[in-house]
């Protein structure tokens, strides 16, 4: 028996050749992987899902500073461009309004039981908790109606 191939190359040793299996193991379980990952449809969704949202979520806050900004210039206009007077009357209107409501407000919160108040404040606490998540949540929903018609049009 001879250790030379036909090529007049020397044959590979055992240790060799199981360098070799394993290196050819290690390459073929990254192509499974790879070829799993593939076929896998419902992670590559959940991916997608999650790029979406994650997009979503980056427009949702350009717009809402966008939103803020425009608002805040628009709120600067209009005060310039009121006169005086009209100011006056309604800052005094606006008092008015909040001593009346605060008033109401008192006369429910002696009327109302302890049990529908306490009920009343947990809501409130969760919602201002939960603030930017309801915010940022209805600004995707906006956003998605807004694509959505623009679809739609075109």
């Amino acid at each position: 028996m001879s250790h030379q191939q036909q090529g007049g190359e020397p044959a590979p040793t055992p240790d060799q050749l199981r360098e070799q299996v394993e290196h050819t193991r290690d390459e073929l379980g990254r192509t499974v992987e790879a070829l799993a990952g593939k076929a896998d449809v419902k992670a590559q969704a959940k991916a997608k899902a999650a790029g979406v949202k994650e997009q979503a979520a980056e427009q949702a806050a350009l717009l809402t500073g966008r939103l803020r900004d425009k608002a805040s210039q628009a709120t600067g206009l209009i005060k310039d461009k009121t006169p005086d007077p009209v100011l006056d009357t309604a800052a005094h209107a606006a008092t008015r309004f909040r001593d009346g409501s605060a008033r109401a407000g008192h006369l429910v919160a002696q009327k109302t039981p302890n049990s529908a108040r306490e009920k009343a404040t947990s809501a409130v606490t969760s919602l201002r908790t939960h603030r930017g998540s309801l915010l940022a949540g209805a600004a995707a929903l906006a956003l998605v109606l807004l694509v959505r018609r623009n679809r739609r049009d075109k």
